[in-house]
């Protein structure tokens, strides 16, 4: 099996790409999970453009891990070759995602609540499929993540499993080919200060939920694995009961690579998310 890294640690190699920041202003930020009621913004908030150094992961000497920096690249070969089918999706995918999430940190018990899936073509008009998120934010926040226990467990075991260590994991991957365009750029955990964290409300039909936006700091050390391939997948840590020093969340976003080929494909993806109990 091909490694996710090179066989030799090489001098860290980077680029410098523009990766669009919160710019606060004191207002919470709104964002529509569904179309926005008439004359309503689809999205508040203020988005400055920041050019920033983004590592490449893989030839990092210290491989970011899922505890240390709050995310990590694994070798990961899925048996769905049609992720166009929603049923094998939530019945083979998410079975193979268990697996993988339980043999990796231990879990007693994983929660697949959600997927989404992406297509890196501007304008494009796939019912039910988005296009990748170009702004840094965290899937959850420290109010939002004990919520997801109550909405998709039972009440009574619910309140158990919060009196112990839980966890938000996103497992995310491209789909059909390797990633030419529009990748993924990850924020080391520790390099988030607390000041950076803006709550921000997502709003769907049925609920108000809670993410954070990020405002720039200049401290966020960023990384991307390039080219990642469909037998490899990305696990981020969106959110971790436990407060010891492990990384609790992370940043993340879609860039554009100044280096992208005019020809590049446009990346398709799936994101799963899940809840993991130990």
């Amino acid at each position: 099996m091909t490694s996710a890294f090179p066989s030799t640690h090489a001098v860290n190699e980077f680029i410098e790409a523009d990766l669009n920041y919160l710019v606060p202003n004191g207002r919470r930020p709104v964002n529509y999970a569904y179309p926005a009621p008439p004359g309503v913004p689809q999205n508040s908030g203020e988005f400055a453009a920041k050019r920033v150094r983004i590592v490449d992961g893989r030839r990092q000497a210290q491989r970011p891990t899922l505890d240390v920096s709050g995310f990590e690249l694994v070798q990961h070969a899925s048996q769905v070759a049609d992720f166009s089918n929603e049923s094998t999706i939530r019945s083979v995918y998410y079975s193979e995602v268990d697996a993988l999430l339980r043999r990796l940190t231990g879990a007693v018990k994983v929660v697949i609540f959600d997927h989404t899936l992406r297509y890196g073509l501007q304008g494009h008009t796939e019912e039910g499929v988005r296009e990748p998120a170009r702004r840094v934010h965290n899937d959850q926040t420290f109010v939002s993540g004990p919520r997801r226990v109550r909405d998709h467990l039972p009440p009574e075991e619910a309140e158990q499993r919060l009196r112990g260590r839980f966890a938000i994991i996103n497992v995310w991957r491209p789909i059909g080919h390797p990633v030419e365009s529009s990748p993924l750029a990850m924020c080391d955990a520790r390099s988030i200060d607390v000041q950076d964290l803006v709550s921000s409300d997502l709003v769907y039909r049925d609920k108000v939920g809670e993410t954070y936006a990020f405002a720039y700091n200049p401290r966020h050390r960023w990384s991307y694995f390039p080219r990642i391939r469909p037998d490899e997948a990305v696990l981020l840590k969106i959110y971790d009961s436990l407060d010891d020093g492990r990384a609790r969340l992370t940043a993340h976003t879609a860039f554009e690579d100044p280096r992208t080929a005019p020809d590049a494909r446009p990346r398709r993806s799936i994101e799963v998310r899940s809840l993991v109990f130990f």
